[in-house]
């Protein structure tokens, strides 16, 4: 049995100027301009066309970037949205957590704003006053259900109303990115309670941008894009491809400050600037003419994940032979701290000759570095340090994760309990 039917969906809100603020519908008739006030220019459209179903019983989730259409979507099945055109049924009890603390009255206590609450999710008094105290425990809020809802922290709306919601015994849960102000205690116990309601066989239709716990929890995946439907698919494909689609973003947006970072360089080297970070020295007898970074499969890029592999290319250029050469990559962060560095002096490569021109590449078989902004030093000299020719931090890149590590690199590791503790594997990543 189908629990959410969106057929068709579109939304469509109309963008105010300040030329239109005093702009009335009668003044608009009048002078015959109402359509030019509402050219499609004005208009945005939240979505567009939006088609699917979700199954009685089971875990739906929508993925989108913010400005996709997500809360727009949860808003319309609600009721709290009307659709510009389209229509949505939805078949069963519905409790929505979908803004933070929408329906509470900031002047009145959380004891009065969990009766009117309860009876607005369509409880009746004796049903509250039996479920009011596990509301109350399971939101944590025992010391401050009677004071004003005005003096709550987020996080404290954001308990209550999850408490309220899933306390009512709904057919469908609609949760809308609240757990993102959620404190570390309080959201595994927001996590048990959706698998208990998967259990039982409630329906959720579940927004986040927690692609971990989404991958963990739903059954299906709508990956919103700019109001449109990208794909409907099993967790992993749709994480996997709506990943995909931001790297390649990140490497647009990367490629387009790229541009602007040398621009400035350009503008610093007109007026002789010497606080630029960028610089190059060595008389060049040993000439490095091009830097490359790109996949195993030899695309250029300038985003990895930390467990993507990474190949240097470096065109080089000897007018004349020489016998004595080395060569070295060095990866920096932000803050300038030294990741890595190696060269193959370091790695006992002996070298012969080189004359003419060739190709150098380093591959790092995986990065295991944390998120963030990286640096790269290329550079060919010899043996004894002697520079042939130095590029510091002439090529930048990004490594962009879903881990949480802290510090300057990934390290390889792995955890191991005994038999007294008991511990859950992690859901594996999606990168």
């Amino acid at each position: 049995m189908i629990a959410i039917d969106v057929d068709n969906v579109t939304r469509i809100y109309q963008k105010y100027s300040a030329r239109h603020r005093f702009k009335t519908f009668k003044s608009a008739l009048v002078k015959g301009d109402l359509f030019k006030a509402m050219r499609a220019d004005e208009l945005v459209t939240a979505l567009d066309k939006v088609n699917f179903k979700v199954e009685e019983g089971t875990t739906f989730g929508v993925i989108g970037e913010n400005g996709s259409g997500k809360s727009t979507l949860l808003k319309i099945i609600t009721g709290i949205t009307k659709p510009t055109s389209g229509k949505v049924a939805v078949r069963g009890k519905v409790s929505a957590l979908i803004e933070l603390g929408a329906g509470f009255h900031p002047e009145i206590s959380g004891r009065e704003n969990v009766y009117i609450n309860g009876i607005m999710l369509g409880l009746s008094k004796k049903e509250i006053d039996r479920k009011f105290d596990e509301i109350v425990r399971f939101a944590q809020l025992e010391e401050f259900i009677d004071a004003p809802i005005k003096t709550y922290s987020s996080g404290m709306y954001m308990r209550l109303g999850f408490s309220i919601a899933i306390n009512v015994n709904p057919d469908i849960l609609l949760v809308d990115e609240v757990l993102a102000v959620g404190d570390a205690s309080f959201v595994p116990k927001c996590l048990d309670r959706i698998d208990d309601f998967r259990r039982r066989k409630k329906t959720i239709l579940f927004v986040s941008h927690d692609l971990t716990t989404v991958e963990k929890v739903c059954d299906r995946v709508l990956w919103l894009k700019e109001g449109k439907i990208q794909m409907i698919a099993d967790p992993k494909r749709a994480i996997d491809s709506y990943l995909q689609d931001i790297a390649e973003k990140q490497e647009e947006d990367f490629e387009i400050r790229q541009k602007e970072v040398e621009q400035e360089v350009e503008e610093e080297k007109e007026v002789e600037s010497k606080d630029r970070r960028e610089a190059r020295w060595g008389k060049r007898e040993v000439k490095i003419t091009k830097v490359r970074m790109t996949s195993l499969r030899g695309e250029e890029k300038h985003v990895f994940s930390p467990d993507e592999a990474m190949a240097i290319e470096m065109e080089v250029e000897a007018k004349a032979r020489i016998k004595d050469f080395v060569f070295g990559i060095g990866i920096f962060n932000s803050q300038g701290v030294r990741c890595y560095g190696t060269n193959t002096h370091n790695e006992n490569f002996e070298p012969q000759s080189i004359e003419g021109r060739g190709k150098v590449i380093c591959r790092i078989e995986r990065l295991n570095l944390i998120n963030g902004t990286y640096y790269l030093d290329v550079a060919t000299h010899k043996r004894d340090g002697y520079p042939y020719d130095y590029h510091r931090n002439l090529y930048t890149f990004m490594v962009s994760s879903l881990y949480k590590d802290v510090g300057i690199a990934r390290a390889e590791h792995t955890w191991s309990f005994s038999p007294s503790i008991q511990m859950k594997p992690p859901t594996p990543r999606s990168e």
